[in-house]
């Protein structure tokens, strides 16, 4: 009889314990497809409830990497690379993972971890062109140029039109003065797609920085002829139009801006300097306190294009 009830107390105890983890793992499911649902709706403060509730249950890599991305949806970007760091120990050789932490380390202008992110991501893929381009961005805005072109030139031989490494490149070239070289990667972009605002824009900087100015002109204009939103195509043409003694052009330019957009802080600010050289010193003064309403932390990079003219932030009242 002992023995038949310690049989039978065991099996009870297993069922006990099979219960429990089904519960669990029911409990599981219904947090994380809730969570999933809640993302999809765009409801982020639910997502993350929801998703973490699940992950307190049972460390599962899916869903945490859905939590990582409500995370970064949020903006609260320490959170999602705590939590990329903690999928890493379940799966460390995941390169989407890395992939991301690079992108997060970006965004928040940590560019040698940036870099560090991309560079395991070589080790395990040497022919990941994604990981090249963002080793290539990290070297950039750590002002290595020369480091940055070569690996956005290997992302660039191992996708073909790969146009955000073309793009930065490009823009690199630029910087340094290597026209030519630039050209051909704008155009490379450009016989994919002529409609690219990005590479037009450069073009147009590079025609700019070549004497052919009217040429410049030209692609500003398209640009904004397909995307009147495009913000840096007034500020370029703008300036273009001031700088060769068309301030009378570059208001009018201006005015349409801020017409399209009233809250188009740099569009004031540089509509003030063009009134200013044309002789309006209280229309810019009135330009530059709107710029500077708009944008109070600004003051430091506003005041810096004002630092020749007569017209102070100083002295105009009620800013500071």
């Amino acid at each position: 009889m002992g023995f038949l009830k310690s049989l039978f107390s065991g099996n009870t105890q297993q069922n006990t314990e099979n219960d429990k983890q089904k519960n669990i793992q029911k409990k599981f499911d219904i947090f994380k497809y809730d969570g999933m649902r809640a993302q999809r709706a765009g409801q982020i403060d639910f997502a993350i409830k929801f998703f973490t509730e699940a992950i307190a249950l049972q460390k599962d890599f899916e869903a945490m990497n859905y939590l990582s991305q409500a995370y970064i949806q949020k903006g609260e970007l320490d959170d999602a690379g705590e939590l990329l760091q903690e999928m890493l120990e379940l799966e460390p050789e995941h390169t989407e993972t890395y992939l991301i932490l690079a992108n997060i380390n970006f965004m928040q202008e940590k560019y040698e971890d940036m870099g560090g992110y991309a560079k395991k991501v070589i080790e395990l893929q040497k022919e990941n062109a994604s990981a090249h381009y963002l080793l290539g961005k990290s070297e950039h805005y750590l002002k290595n140029d020369i480091m940055a072109i070569a690996s956005l030139t290997q992302a660039i031989q191992l996708k073909n039109n790969y146009t955000e490494a073309l793009l930065l490149r490009a823009d690199i070239l630029i910087s340094l003065n290597q026209y030519k070289e630039a050209a051909e990667d704008v155009d490379l972009i450009l016989k994919e797609n002529a409609e690219d605002e990005a590479a037009l824009l450069l073009r147009a900087q590079i025609q700019e920085s070549t004497g052919n100015g009217e040429e410049a002109e030209k692609d500003y204009l398209y640009v904004i002829e397909l995307n009147p939103f495009n913000e840096q195509a007034y500020l370029k043409l703008g300036k273009h139009f001031t700088d060769k003694g068309e301030a009378s052009k570059a208001i009018e330019l201006y005015n349409e801006a801020v017409e399209l957009n009233p809250n188009f802080t740099l569009a004031y600010h540089e509509r003030g300097r063009a009134k200013l050289i044309n002789g309006d010193k209280d229309g810019s003064i009135e330009d530059l306190k709107k710029a500077l309403e708009l944008d109070p932390k600004g003051n430091e990079n506003l005041t810096g294009k004002f630092e020749n003219s007569e017209v102070k932030p100083e002295t105009i009242p009620g800013i500071f």
